[in-house]
Parts: structure tokens; sequence; C-alpha cells
């Protein structure tokens, strides 16, 4: 996969970008399209953790959660939910959906190469796809570990389409055993309409709980 493959496969998962902790939120505050303030320290605009590990020299390959031979990388499949399919999607993304449009989960798995780089610097941006998305609000959010590996997650409603989102999304910098020590950037994206948020809570939450990167 070509760096550019990987800034633009990314780009397009940031549409339903967002993470979340270990309660449950409070969905109502989902429905407001009042933002945070931003700082006003610097003018720059956030950097995608896409664009960061392309300008640093990072590749990347998608590989098939159940294709990793050194890591296990799966999510929970509720009842209702279906695999979904999409040509747009990159190869070996797995994707499932409760009905014909959402909620849906997705998950992608990146084999990392080319230079070496700092994990926890690369997740310093992996919250900004979701705070460029339309009329952001920020539910919750983490830079803890996630199973030992570092990682970074996000949780708040957006607007696409005229309809106002719910999303919730984590990337994790997972490392294999030795000797091969093979570096993986893994997404892990859930996504609903806001508006549906707490009806949905009980199947979105046991698939955000059952997520589960490991070293095999």
């Amino acid at each position: 996969m070509t760096r550019h493959r990987i800034a633009a496969t990314l780009a397009l998962l940031a549409v339903t970008a967002a993470g979340c902790g270990a309660k449950s939120p409070d969905y109502t505050t989902l429905l407001t399209t009042t933002t945070s303030p931003k700082p006003t320290t610097s003018t720059e605009a956030p950097v995608p953790i896409s664009q960061y590990l392309e300008n640093a020299g990072v590749v990347g390959q998608p590989v098939a959660p159940d294709k990793l031979t050194d890591l296990t990388v799966t999510m929970p499949k509720p009842k209702g939910w279906e695999q979904y399919s999409n040509p747009r999607f990159a190869p070996g993304t797995r994707v499932i959906a409760k009905g014909d449009t959402y909620p849906t989960a997705m998950l992608l798995v990146f084999q990392l190469s080319g230079a070496d780089f700092d994990p926890k610097k690369a997740l310093e941006h992996a919250n900004a796809d979701a705070e460029l998305s339309e009329n952001f609000k920020q539910l919750n959010a983490s830079s803890n570990d996630f199973k030992g590996f570092p990682s970074s997650m996000i949780e708040g409603s957006y607007d696409l389409n005229g309809k106002r989102m719910h999303s919730y999304n984590r990337i994790v910098i997972a490392t294999g055993p030795p000797p091969a020590k093979q570096r993986y950037l893994v997404q892990f994206t859930v996504t609903g309409y806001a508006d549906k948020a707490q009806a949905e809570a009980p199947d979105i939450e046991a698939i955000i709980a059952g997520f589960n990167v490991a070293k095999k």
C-alpha cells in the first residue's frame, strides 16, 4: 500500500471517527451542536494521524484481521448485526451493520513499514479527523494504553449529510511478539444516529467492550 493510500483510507474512515471510556456516556448531550471552545494559542489546523505517518515516511499495507499471524484483533457481532461490504473499503476491512444503514462497526488493520516513529507522538494526532468533522462535539476522550498498547480514543457527535451522528473511534498502535516485533495500526469505529444512541446503547457498548487487540 502506498503512503497516499493509507492517508486516503484513514481519511475515508474519518467521517465516522470518535472514542469512549468505561462508563456509559450521557447520550442526551449528543443532540446539541454547541462545540467546546478551541484553544487559540495556534492557528494551525490539526494534522490527522494518516498525514503525520505519511510525512514521517511510514507506509501501511491493509491486512484482514483474521489473516494476522502475530496478533488477535477482533470485535463481537451482536444478534441482529450482519457483515457489510462496500467496494470503497480498503481490502481486509471488516464491517458489521444493523439493518441497511447505521449503526455500523468497522475494523481496519494496517501493517506498518518504512521509517521508525514514536507511537505516542503519532497518537497525539489520532483525534484530529474527529475534531475537524462538521460541528463536532466531544463527549469523551482518552490517551490511556489499550490492552498494553499505545492508544487514543475519542467519542462525540457531528453533522453528516443533514443528520446528527454519534461515533466512537479508537486507534491502537500494536506491536507483535519478537523476533519480528511487527507494528500495526488498528482502527476501530462504531457509528450511529445521535437521536438513536440511547436505544442502541446496549449493542454498541457490547461491541466496544468486546473489541480486543492482543499478541498471539
